[in-house]
């Protein structure tokens, strides 16, 4: 149970994560938390009451994260067709599971491949 623990801790640091990107927001369809941009999902959180495997769901365009990504144990292209548009799924737990700065690396990148440019610009602004 400890691993699902810190799975779950990982899975709150990226929703934290996500949550404070330029116009970021928090949504419940299907009954587990989606991160949003402008309308449009960038981050698939699942749920966090651990009646699930926690795992996380983004999109990678970048050729080299996506190879990257796909290379990590627990990796695989998202289901659901999204996997041929550059979604993959990560679990969170699990030997080999990403460590979470690389997750939020991953979640940000796929902020970026939704997000309009202004806040694209935002959020370079605000890391310089």
């Amino acid at each position: 149970m400890a691993v699902a623990r810190n799975a779950l801790r990982k899975r709150e640091k990226l929703r934290e994560f996500a949550l404070s990107l330029p116009g970021a927001a928090e949504e419940f369809p299907w009954g587990e938390s989606v991160a949003k941009v402008n309308g449009k999902v960038f981050a698939f959180l699942g749920v966090g009451d651990g009646s699930h495997p926690p795992g996380v769901t983004v999109k990678l365009r970048d050729q080299s994260a996506h190879a990257h990504a796909l290379a990590t144990p627990g990796v695989a292209p998202a289901g659901y067709g999204l996997g041929r548009a550059g979604w993959v799924r990560i679990r969170l737990e699990g030997v080999g599971a990403p460590v979470v700065e690389l997750l939020c690396d991953w979640v940000e990148e796929s902020y970026r491949s939704i997000a309009p440019k202004r806040l694209v610009a935002e959020l370079d602004v605000r890391g310089s």
